[in-house]
């Protein structure tokens, strides 16, 4: 019913299992529907990994991926790394209750749990069920679980094989410190943080897709349109040159969102989602126009201050009270080790 009065919808902290319902009951209704904890952790995190497989000379189809954790982000983000041609027989994933694989019938006995059942049945087919072992030799660890830190074990990555990949993505502490990984062997580390290297957030992918998704009138975004945000994003990083510290842009490299708008609008137009052609050109030049305007009177507004600075006690209060939280769950995490 709301649908004619909105140009896309965006969903946000919905939890597994019922985002992935939401989300497919939505597909109909006209409009772009997006889960942001879903589909674009999944878009930001293929964007990252097409850089540090390219950067680490691996093989899409050779290399061994583990994840830890299997909510709605890690979900979304192994079907669309399979997608893009990893083997679902080198996926090993894991939740709360351990690996999955076609012998949980816990998940299989849950109809809610069906996205998380297609992996079962897909991936893991020697049932490996301890993760230190899945990580013996593994190329790529990507983590979205609990924030850490200490979460993700430096012993885990000592097994991985060499130049190994590690995403750890939980917020606002990674699952383990870039540092400490590195110490432990990963070539290449990315975290969701954006005061440590490669920061692979949604934030990166929302803009240019929604943008390009909205100017050609696109009816649903289909996952190879979130895989050509993820190919766009990874391009304009590689034109700027990769480096174990540098896979991907960031939120103030404004250029990259209308030559992301422009692909996932010619996306959508191959897919036969668009209600409305344009050349990608026409979507690159209406996108770089728009955010060039949008930004100038978000400017503007604040050198009148209409748009005004936080209070600097407001800023320091929320820094004070977040270091506080980080602090107490650091030594609630040491002390649950030593009981």
């Amino acid at each position: 019913m709301a649908a004619p009065s909105f140009g896309a919808v965006n969903l946000e902290d919905i939890s597994q299992p019922n985002c992935f319902k939401v989300l497919d009951d939505l597909q109909d209704c006209g409009i772009p529907v997006w889960h942001d904890d879903a589909q674009g952790t999944a878009c930001v995190t293929l964007a990252g990994m097409i850089n540090a497989i390219k950067l680490a000379g691996k093989d899409w189809r050779k290399v061994k991926a583990v994840f830890h954790g299997a909510g709605a982000s890690n979900a979304t983000i192994i079907r669309l790394l399979l997608a893009e041609g990893l083997d679902p027989r080198n996926v090993i994933a894991f939740d709360s209750k351990g690996a999955l694989h076609a012998g949980r019938d816990d998940v299989k006995a849950d109809p809610r749990f069906y996205r998380k059942w297609q992996i079962c049945q897909a991936t893991n087919p020697q049932r490996v069920e301890d993760i230190q072992q899945a990580c013996k030799g593994a190329d790529i660890l990507c983590s979205l679980s609990t924030p850490g830190p200490d979460v993700v074990k430096k012993a885990w990555i000592s097994a991985m094989a060499d130049k190994a990949i590690v995403f750890v993505c939980a917020n606002p502490v990674p699952e383990i410190y870039p540092h400490e990984a590195k110490e432990a062997g990963a070539f290449i580390v990315a975290t969701g943080r954006s005061d440590f290297p490669n920061q692979v957030n949604n934030s990166m992918c929302f803009p240019g897709l929604l943008k390009g998704c909205l100017l050609v009138h696109a009816s649903r975004v289909t996952d190879t349109m979130a895989i050509a945000a993820a190919h766009s994003l990874a391009r304009a990083q590689q034109l700027r040159g990769l480096d174990p510290d540098h896979i991907m842009p960031t939120m103030d490299d404004v250029e990259v969102f209308p030559r992301e708008a422009a692909d996932v609008a010619a996306q959508a137009i191959q897919d036969g989602v668009a209600q409305r052609v344009m050349t990608p050109d026409e979507v690159f030049q209406t996108a770089d126009r728009d955010i060039k305007e949008a930004r100038e009177i978000s400017q503007l507004l604040m050198e009148r201050e209409k748009i005004k600075t936080p209070p600097k006690e407001m800023i320091d209060t929320v820094l004070t009270e977040t270091i506080a939280e980080i602090r107490g769950h650091i030594e609630a995490v040491k002390g649950s080790e030593h009981e």
